[in-house]
């Protein structure tokens, strides 16, 4: 087994604290990481919290992790010592169902493995996240990385945020000609205005905030909406090609539905503590409009999205803390008051 150091939510009221565990011993398919940085995610906050119910304690966050690789397994043919790798949202997967076997392991038929709180999403016994200075990992979970090095806390939450937008991006084909809308700028919507706007589109920025046009104009929108005044709104009726809804909070999806061409889709990557107030069928119908859901992305896809990032110069905006620092970083981000991600710089945990 392998010592290691870390912060964890003990139950779903006090604060998260230092936290020793262990890791299990290296096998041959394994790669270590120290990790180096470790995004964090919203869903960070919501396991600390149990509030989808389903946390298994202790709990140690972090599911965007980058870091250097100190130790490979002996069958390990993907990495070599002073690689730096990265871990997304993901650790482990059946590999035999039809999903895993067409890459897309995030949807196993048997429940993959999150890279914490495993046990939640079918794994066995429960994972430890990135909030930590090491992580043993499969190396068919571990990603390459080609950002140069003074972007690496940046990317660290390309693992979680980047695939989350991209891979909808992708599968719904936007591209270069399209008219395509982002609901929300938090860590989710602004990595998809970046994404988008670096595919080719034509990206409007939907928010209820109109202090946020200056910042989502440098993102790489092209314009910005502010979605309670209803003559914004009506301007768009029946005209965009895609929109991707990066709202976590509960709100009237009708509203948006109804910016949809014919045939056209809104995405949802939001994940709210409480349901979405269900939306007109009408809305629906007479536009043979479809409302779907995207959950992160496979491996290969996740490669993919770092490759493109790199190709594109496309990091992560974001605010630098120590460990120390996460239970106030948890409050900030229930005020929306970061831009747009905190990040963790691990050394900090040497001195926790």
């Amino acid at each position: 087994m392998i010592d290691a150091q870390g912060y964890a939510a003990l139950d779903p009221t006090t604060p998260l604290a230092p936290f020793s565990f262990q890791r299990r011993a290296l096998g041959e398919h394994d790669v270590q990481i120290e990790v180096l940085y470790c995004g964090v995610c919203h869903s960070d906050l919501h396991t600390a919290r149990n509030e989808w119910n389903n946390t298994l304690y202790p709990s140690v966050p972090g599911h965007e992790i980058v870091g250097r690789v100190v130790a490979v397994g002996s069958a390990v043919s993907s990495f070599k010592l002073d690689d730096i790798a990265g871990v997304g949202c993901l650790v482990g997967s059946c590999q035999s169902c039809s999903s895993c076997s067409e890459g897309l392991e995030q949807y196993c038929e048997n429940g993959f493995v999150g890279t914490y709180n495993g046990p939640a999403f079918g794994g066995g016994e429960n994972t430890f996240g990135g909030y930590s200075d090491t992580i043993v990992v499969d190396q068919k979970f571990v990603l390459r990385i080609s950002h140069t090095e003074a972007n690496l806390a940046a990317v660290a939450p390309l693992l979680c945020a980047g695939i989350t937008t991209y891979s909808p991006l992708r599968q719904w084909k936007v591209g270069p000609g399209q008219k395509v809308g982002v609901v929300g700028l938090g860590g989710l919507g602004h990595m998809a205005v970046k994404i988008a706007n670096a595919m080719g589109a034509h990206v409007v920025l939907f928010t209820t905030s109109p202090d946020k046009k200056e910042d989502a104009l440098r993102l790489g929108a092209s314009e910005v909406v502010v979605s309670k005044n209803k003559d914004e709104m009506a301007a768009h009726l029946n005209s965009f090609d895609f929109i991707l809804n990066t709202v976590a909070a509960p709100h009237n999806l009708d509203a948006f539905l109804s910016l949809l061409k014919r045939d056209a889709t809104m995405t949802l990557v939001g994940a709210p503590a409480s349901p979405h107030p269900s939306p007109s069928v009408f809305g629906l119908i007479f536009k043979r409009r479809r409302l779907a859901g995207s959950l992160i992305g496979g491996i290969a896809e996740t490669q993919e999205m770092l490759d493109f990032c790199a190709e594109h110069s496309i990091v992560s905006d974001i605010e630098m803390i120590d460990i120390q620092n996460i239970n106030e970083a948890y409050e900030r981000m229930l005020k929306s008051d970061v831009k747009y991600r905190f990040v963790i710089d691990m050394a900090s945990l040497k001195s926790a």
